[in-house]
């Protein structure tokens, strides 16, 4: 049996806590797969290329026309996509990306409340055929998420951004979910690191147990 290639997704407001469980999945996948010389590849939105790692730091530090910014995103994206991640799962390796197109919809749909006909026609232009396996929200209460920001220092454009847009993209976040469950997972980051491990631990069990092949 051979594992093929899957795509997993990280989403959730800021300061959800979603980056603290990012190096355990793929430490832990790739201790699974790496006996078929399976690589896991982690990545990261906007980002994961050296044009897109450039056009992050314009899209989280400058103001820009709302339909600029969810242009660049798109366009950073493509670049992910063609560069990182179609490759990687053409090899039949695994990819863990912080943030997807989900990020989109939840920031400059629902926070920023451009029109979701925009972004569905931008999605489906850049990946009409690419969706994650597995999509994890990391949810919590505003307060909790707010409170975690609170104690950052250098707080980029979103991060400082008032309480009635976190609540518009943890909205949408969970319309996107609700829209999506094949794929969206929702886990209580209020919980421990350890509730929250276990949580994981049964959900990328179960994407290995559907990623097995027969070669």
């Amino acid at each position: 049996m051979k594992h093929s290639g899957k795509f997993i997704s990280f989403e959730g407001i800021d300061g959800a806590g979603k980056s603290t469980h990012i190096a355990y999945v793929a430490e832990r996948l790739q201790k699974q797969l790496q006996a078929e010389d399976v690589k896991v590849i982690c990545s990261r939105e906007p980002g994961g290329t050296p044009l897109g790692e450039t056009l992050r730091e314009l899209l989280l530090k400058q103001k820009m026309h709302l339909e600029t910014e969810a242009l660049l995103m798109f366009a950073v994206r493509r670049e992910h996509i063609s560069q990182v991640i179609e490759p990687a799962l053409a090899r039949g390796d695994w990819v863990i990306s912080d943030r997807f197109t989900d990020a989109s919809f939840a920031y400059q749909g629902g926070g920023r409340n451009l029109s979701l006909d925009k972004l569905n026609a931008l999605e489906q232009w850049v990946h009409p055929h690419l969706q994650p396996d597995l999509t994890l929200l990391f949810d919590v209460p505003l307060e909790v998420a707010r409170a975690r920001l609170d104690a950052t220092r250098d707080l980029d454009k979103f991060e400082q951004e008032k309480a009635d847009f976190f609540a518009a993209t943890r909205k949408e976040y969970l319309r996107r979910a609700k829209e999506f469950p094949q794929r969206f997972r929702i886990i209580d980051s209020t919980q421990s690191i350890e509730a929250i491990r276990l949580q994981l631990d049964i959900l990328l069990d179960d994407l290995l147990s559907s990623s097995q092949q027969t070669i």
